[in-house]
């Protein structure tokens, strides 16, 4: 009964064409794995999150907010609840002058080539990040010595009481891969970005200096979440699990990566329970060889 009656709810206040029944999640992750989320809703405005989350709330019902899934595993068995993507349709921006407005759901390659374009400089290092600002916010997500703290200024979140909120920079609590946002469990609604003026032709030169180095070292042509594990504290857990002699260890199509060990990828028909046992197995390694433990980066949500 509980399904049917949160998907009739939702019909009432949300754009019918953005609910979907039984969606296989494998087809909204990057690792291109995972079994069906009961109902997943496409939101297209800050208005239509709080409405689908009190509902959910209203109902006892889960839910869960995903970007665009690319530091996500959904479990094989899929995710009995709502799943609200916010990629879908909130990608809205605006610039004016050095300050950019952007909706969560944006995806940081986006943004990056649109700031570009305006020849402001400091976001040519999330070019190549493959999520939105959002879940860049939620993570401080970074590369090549820049991060999300460099630049914003503010985000609108929600708290899981459905108050709407202003956090500053400071507020936010933004370290490394960590904020406020996971501490809290708050959604990213919007934010605000600040940038100098730069040399527009020096930095879409740079963004295509990060891409070339991308692809040289990452395993782009595979499904994957990117980076696995988070850096340990002096080490690069990559260079860690390569040393522990682990390039291209596999459990079913569940594979570390040989062109950067840093990354799992899917070579086929990965399963969820792959990689897991694959994570795991990595870290019981690094563990036993270096005392090092490896904290995974990416989400498991789902019915085990």
């Amino acid at each position: 009964m509980g399904i049917e009656l949160v998907y009739q709810q939702l019909k009432e206040r949300i754009t019918p064409e953005y609910i979907k029944l039984k969606e296989p999640m494998r087809e909204h992750t990057s690792f291109r794995i995972g079994g069906p989320a009961d109902i997943m809703v496409l939101p297209d405005s800050a208005r239509q999150i709080i409405d689908t989350v009190e509902i959910c709330r209203k109902n006892s019902y889960p839910y869960y907010i995903m970007g665009n899934g690319t530091n996500l595993l959904v479990r094989d068995r899929g995710y009995r609840g709502v799943i609200i993507k916010i990629a879908a349709n909130m990608k809205g921006f605006k610039v004016e002058g050095e300050r950019v407005y952007g909706q969560s759901g944006i995806l940081l390659s986006t943004l990056s080539k649109i700031i570009a374009s305006e020849g402001l400089e400091g976001f040519e290092y999330a070019s190549g990040i493959p999520g939105t600002l959002g879940g860049a916010v939620a993570m401080n997500a970074g590369a090549y010595e820049g991060e999300i703290k460099d630049s914003i200024e503010w985000a609108r979140v929600m708290n899981p009481d459905g108050d709407i909120m202003t956090y500053t920079n400071k507020q936010l609590e933004l370290g490394y891969r960590t904020s406020i946002i996971q501490k809290e469990d708050l959604i990213v609604l919007d934010c605000g970005l600040k940038f100098r003026r730069g040399d527009r032709e020096a930095i879409e030169a740079k963004i295509e200096e990060y891409t070339r180095l991308r692809k040289a070292k990452q395993p782009l042509n595979m499904p994957s979440a990117g980076s696995i594990f988070k850096r340990p504290v002096g080490y690069y857990a990559g260079k860690l699990i390569e040393d522990a002699g682990l390039k291209g260890a596999r459990i079913g199509d569940a594979q570390v990566s040989e062109v950067h060990c840093g990354f799992i990828v899917n070579t086929g028909n990965a399963t969820a329970d792959e990689i897991i046992a694959l994570i795991n197995y990595v870290k019981k390694q690094v563990k036993e060889k270096f005392n090092v433990e490896l904290q995974p980066e990416v989400k498991v949500i789902g019915e085990p």
